[in-house]
């Protein structure tokens, strides 16, 4: 894993919960792995002109979904904060 030992990646884990926290380090690695899946899925799938590609409404049902889960999640966020 790019060089680094046991010993280093403890004293990294050990930096980024005295930064950040025990309680938002979990929020923070599931919020990169979502960035990374959509950073796949957007490099990995042939790119399309949203002009062309017509927009069906369940995918806009689908987006509509994941903006109300996101924004539930910030309303607890900003809530318990």
């Amino acid at each position: 894993m790019a060089g680094l030992g046991t010993g280093e990646i403890l004293i990294i884990a050990l930096v980024l919960v005295v930064l950040f926290g025990s309680r938002k380090l979990p929020d923070m690695a599931r919020s990169v792995g979502r960035s990374l899946r959509v950073f796949k899925a957007e490099t990995t799938k042939p790119h399309e002109d949203d002009e062309s590609r017509p927009v069906s409404a369940a995918s806009l049902e689908e987006r509509a979904r994941l903006l109300e889960e996101q924004a539930a999640r910030l309303r607890a966020q900003a809530s318990k904060g």
